[in-house]
């Protein structure tokens, strides 16, 4: 059954202001946040993303960026708490905070829509500074969170340089993958959503597009030079599946159902992304009726054909 999710993408400028003292650099930052955020909750999103580090100032050093942030503690995030409570949307706020003994993270807080923080993703592989210093230090886990919409894992920044990161994502399959960050990655974005077949939301601060991709790599939707913000809606009842063996599956499928199911081709690649747009059956109803190998299952069957007796040059 179609499962549509609306999605908005905050791509900001770090503030480069320089306040006089804590007190003032918080309120600007908050009014600055609440500014932002009011732009995207007209379209009543189910999910906001916001860049790493959102509410960190340029003008800051490093002792005077400590002691506001420890100034700040819990406020910015209770600001976005309350907004996701009040519109009833998810909230990934993505900003540097000290646990509790003393050492630091770089994290992003997924907010629920009862304003309650349903899990924390720590930057696994924080760039050398980060640790060297200020103290942040690289977070191990790499969990999936269970939203009432589907499953949703977190990157930030540097992380999209890394297989091992990705490769956990992959194997736990999730439908979304959102990411907040300094830089854009290029390819690497497109790379893993196609990677992990999840439709990928980044939000970048400076002046980098924030866009958010289809599991096939596509742009659905992108911030411009006028907007630094883009909200889209994305159907998460969808499977990759390659051409090779369903070429008359799919013909088949789509001369039943019509507009009901959806196949997505982005050219050159030899996947495409099919959908159902209808609540009288899921995706993988029509899979399992037409007999259709997902992409997953051809490629283990190729690489267990590799292995197979015979089949490798001695």
């Amino acid at each position: 059954m179609a499962n549509y999710v609306k999605i908005s993408t905050i791509g900001a400028s770090i503030l480069d202001e320089k306040p006089k003292n804590n007190e003032e650099a918080l309120e600007m930052m908050m009014a600055h946040w609440q500014n932002r955020l009011d732009e995207v909750l007209p379209d009543k999103p189910d999910v906001i993303v916001v860049p790493e580090a959102c509410d960190r100032y340029l003008g800051h050093t490093l002792d005077e960026r400590r002691e506001y942030y420890r100034f700040r503690a819990n406020k910015m995030r209770d600001l976005f708490a309350d907004v996701a409570k009040k519109h009833r949307c998810y909230i990934a706020y993505s900003a540097a905070r000290e646990v509790t003994d003393g050492t630091w993270r770089n994290s992003t807080q997924l907010i629920d829509r009862n304003g309650e923080v349903t899990g924390i993703y720590n930057k696994n592989h924080v760039v050398i500074e980060e640790t060297t210093e200020f103290g942040i230090l690289c977070g191990k886990e790499a969990p999936i969170f269970e939203c009432d919409f589907g499953r949703v894992a977190l990157a930030i920044c540097f992380d999209l340089n890394f297989d091992e990161l990705r490769l956990k994502y992959k194997a736990a399959k999730p439908d979304l993958i959102l990411f907040s960050s300094m830089y854009h990655g290029g390819l690497m974005q497109r790379y893993w959503a196609y990677s992990c077949r999840a439709h990928f939301v980044g939000s970048i601060a400076r002046k980098n597009a924030s866009s958010i991709l289809s599991p096939v790599g596509e742009i659905l939707a992108s911030t411009t030079n006028y907007f630094g913000y883009v909200t889209a809606t994305v159907n998460l009842d969808c499977k990759v599946v390659h051409l090779d063996y369903n070429w008359d599956r799919l013909s088949q499928m789509k001369a039943k159902y019509g507009p009901k199911v959806t196949m997505m081709d982005p050219g050159d690649l030899g996947s495409v992304l099919i959908s159902s747009e209808t609540d009288e059956f899921t995706i993988e109803d029509v899979i399992k009726e037409f007999e259709i190998e997902i992409w997953d299952d051809y490629y283990d069957r190729a690489l267990a054909h590799r292995h197979q007796p015979g089949n490798m040059e001695e």
